[in-house]
């Protein structure tokens, strides 16, 4: 059985796509099933999309009537179902974080390597859209989810530690906070890690640049903590860099420099990226 996004949703995914029919663009979820990790999973097709993708979520044990609940987006490093650098949802369900923050944690998947961007002329390489307008309203539509930015924490290392922090700096009204770990943040061009087949352009990159981003967006991120840059693996020197400029834009930040580990999803490092985004002392 497949459940049809709301209206606006599906028309802003048709006028982004452009395939064969017109019926074919609107996205497409299934009713969830479960996974050998007991996650539920949601097959999606949209025209955001050049393939079928999938929304990953874990419930807290106990859902309580009435309640909403933040959501964590543990948002993805590899396309599809790629596992060469772990998998963060397993590893938040390992560490218990939704239970003891009283989390909905999302993982959505993407058909290509996610740079969290739109392609500037491919239709269906829409990952900031796809995002946006089919996985976020999907979350908050079908489950109790907090529909706030508070309501909304972004989680991610690598490629979706750029993605975190693009998205909140673009979208500071939409998300809250977004804490990342071992990110290539001081990246100035296309091209670099699979990026190109993305950005495309340096015009589209510019548009996502995070030390570009930090300089404009330093006045509306208002007070308090909402972007937190973690521990290393490969990017000890982005890391640093990207601490000086928030500091000397007066951007109230988290940050920790080390201890290094392994640039994966199990080395250590997401149990207190979760305890900054649920606003717990660390």
């Amino acid at each position: 059985m497949q459940r049809r996004l709301p209206l606006a949703v599906a028309l802003a995914c048709l006028a982004l796509a452009t395939p064969a029919r017109a019926e074919d663009a609107a996205p497409k979820v299934g009713e969830a099933t479960r996974d050998a990790d007991g996650i539920l999973v949601h097959r999606v097709e949209c025209g955001y999309q050049d393939r079928p993708t999938t929304v990953r979520v874990l419930l807290p044990a106990k859902v309580e009537p009435g309640r909403r609940y933040r959501v964590l987006y543990v948002l993805p490093v590899e396309a599809g179902d790629g596992r060469q650098y772990g998998d963060g949802l397993p590893e938040v369900k390992k560490l218990g974080l939704h239970d003891k923050y009283g989390l909905i944690c999302v993982q959505p998947t993407f058909a290509r390597l996610p740079w969290y961007a739109d392609h500037p002329t491919d239709p269906r390489v829409r990952q900031e859209g796809y995002f946006l307008q089919v996985v976020v309203p999907f979350v908050e539509e079908k489950y109790p989810a907090l529909a706030r930015p508070e309501g909304r924490l972004l989680l991610g290392f690598s490629k979706s530690g750029w993605g975190a922090f693009t998205l909140l700096l673009r979208h500071p009204d939409l998300f809250g906070r977004a804490a990342v770990w071992d990110a290539p943040l001081m990246m100035e061009g296309p091209g670099r890690y699979g990026s190109g087949d993305v950005f495309a352009t340096k015009e589209n990159f510019e548009k996502y640049r995070v030390t570009r981003l930090l300089e404009e967006r330093a006045g509306r991120l208002g007070e308090g903590k909402r972007l937190a840059v973690f521990g290393y693996g490969n990017f000890r020197d982005d890391h640093r860099a990207v601490h000086a400029l928030m500091e000397r834009l007066k951007i109230d930040h988290e940050y920790a420099d080390g201890p290094q580990r392994r640039h994966d999803w199990h080395s250590g490092w997401v149990e207190g990226a979760v305890m900054f985004l649920a606003g717990a002392d660390r």
